[in-house]
């Protein structure tokens, strides 16, 4: 889970930067434009990775984790319709 998403994100960081320093480096003595053109796709790429690695899977969990705080969990357990709220005692 976790690893496939840094994967991805130093992947698409790493395609940025190779863009980047290869349009600069030596695309521009061919054409500036195409060099400008790689540069603005390269400015793209950050954002793009940036949701990619902080995108969250289907396997994974994070709404139903519990918070450790057991009075918190019961609460959120009772908005959530798990659980019928407790009546307490009657006098």
């Amino acid at each position: 889970m976790y690893a496939r998403r840094r994967h991805a994100y130093f992947l698409l960081m790493g395609g940025c930067l190779v863009l980047f320093v290869s349009a600069w480096a030596f695309v521009r003595l061919w054409s500036v434009p195409v060099a400008v053109g790689m540069c603005v796709v390269a400015m793209v790429i950050p954002p793009l990775a940036a949701v990619v690695a902080n995108r969250r899977g289907p396997e994974d969990r994070w709404w139903d984790d519990p918070s450790g705080d057991p009075q918190s969990d019961e609460w959120w357990d009772e908005l959530d319709g798990k659980r019928k709220p407790d009546p307490g005692p009657r006098p």
